[in-house]
């Protein structure tokens, strides 16, 4: 019985640790709900796989640029994935 109680708190563990490092990845689902098929994962924006948090995702692909200005024009807390309808990919 203990040994349960001692493999329940360490699973519940990992999972609180565990879930910040897929933070934005709702983000993903949301582009190509929203029809943004291009989008299929965080490689998408950003350079690394896996942004880096703690740097805010830097370093940024050209979408993630694209999303990074569109936040600033718009003085938004956060990105709103309603403006990749203007983005228009680099020929």
């Amino acid at each position: 019985m203990r040994r349960t109680s001692l493999a329940l708190l360490a699973a519940a563990a990992m999972l609180i640790v565990g879930s910040p490092a897929n933070a934005k990845m709702p983000f993903v689902k949301k582009a190509k709900d929203a029809g943004f098929t291009y989008i299929e994962n965080c490689a998408s924006c950003h350079v690394d796989k896996m942004p880096k948090l703690a740097a805010h995702g830097e370093p940024f692909g050209e979408i993630g640029k694209f999303l990074k200005a569109q936040k600033a024009k718009n003085k938004a807390a956060e990105v709103d994935l309603a403006w990749l309808k203007d983005y228009k990919p680099a020929k």
